[in-house]
């Protein structure tokens, strides 16, 4: 089930790649999801990615992966930080200083 999802989901959320591409980086493709997602596709996620599989993905999720409302709200459902609390900053680009 969670390699159909995934192509199912690579087709239609990374739709710049391939899926054969997409699914190279199934991290990215669950992470779009989450951005991106219909209700239903957030759904559909998550009877088959659990919370412990979905902290970490969004804990080390690359620059550009999440919008602020997205990072915000998967950091309050996934229990990364309380109700009232703020989330961390989104990731960022780092570029070299110069010399």
């Amino acid at each position: 089930m969670q390699d159909e999802l995934l192509c199912d989901f690579a087709a239609r959320y990374i739709w710049w790649k391939t899926v054969d591409a997409a699914l190279a980086y199934p991290e990215r493709i669950v992470a779009q999801v989450m951005n991106l997602g219909t209700f239903t596709d957030i759904g559909r996620l998550l009877t088959v990615w659990p919370t412990e599989v979905l902290r970490p993905l969004l804990m080390q999720a690359e620059p550009g992966w999440f919008t602020e409302r997205s990072w915000a709200f998967w950091q309050l459902y996934l229990g990364l930080v309380p109700v009232n609390g703020t989330p961390p900053p989104l990731p960022h680009r780092r570029l070299p200083e110069h010399a």
